[in-house]
């Protein structure tokens, strides 16, 4: 809109010309690059799941980045860290040193009340390493319920009742634990009230 007309513009003049015929053997391999960069550790099953490919496919595109991944022992692999040292001239994306392996202790984010349909739980085959045994109450026939997370696993599922946030713990909660989901719900609240 501008002003009160609706607007339009050409596709090409707003997104530039489409680009032209590409390799479906890059194109798998640039998808296992996004999509490990946003939600690995993950399986080649995850892949499939998450971009609706064959396994097949999935595991064509992660072997084009085998050069790129840090394996785990549970069989997951993730985007190798390295220094920008290790990245050839021009950002290829292949690196000249291979075996490098991701911190094996990398920072977990604190407290979080996440929403409903959270990414998190969308990008894997399996969510159980998430919600473990509380799967139903938090994901049942389609449908996903706001949760609380704490070092990575659900430990509640939340609700807004006359725009407070009322949150409903599996287990008792450490008070640390309790406290920071206290403070982000305070900050939803704020959020949500448009006092910013």
């Amino acid at each position: 809109m501008v002003g009160r007309e609706h607007a339009y513009v050409l596709v090409r003049e707003w997104l530039g010309e489409p680009p032209g015929p590409f390799d479906r053997d890059r194109a798998l391999a640039d998808l296992a690059v996004r999509y490990l960069a946003g939600h690995g550790p993950a399986s080649d099953r995850d892949l499939a799941q998450w971009a609706g490919l064959p396994l097949g496919d999935a595991r064509r595109g992660l072997a084009a980045i085998t050069g790129r991944l840090a394996h785990r022992d549970d069989g997951l692999a993730s985007l190798a860290t390295r220094p920008a040292e290790s990245q050839p001239p021009g950002g290829s994306g292949q690196p000249r040193h291979h075996g490098q392996q991701e911190d094996p202790d990398p920072a977990l984010p604190p407290p979080r009340l996440l929403g409903a349909y959270d990414p998190l739980l969308l990008g894997w085959s399996s969510r159980e390493p998430i919600v473990g045994r509380h799967g139903r109450l938090i994901a049942v026939n389609g449908l996903f319920r706001p949760f609380a997370l704490v070092r990575g696993r659900a430990v509640a599922t939340w609700t807004m009742p006359g725009g407070k946030v009322a949150l409903a713990p599996f287990a008792p909660l450490p008070a640390p634990d309790e406290a920071a989901l206290t403070a982000d719900a305070t900050e939803v609240e704020r959020f949500l009230r448009h006092d910013r």
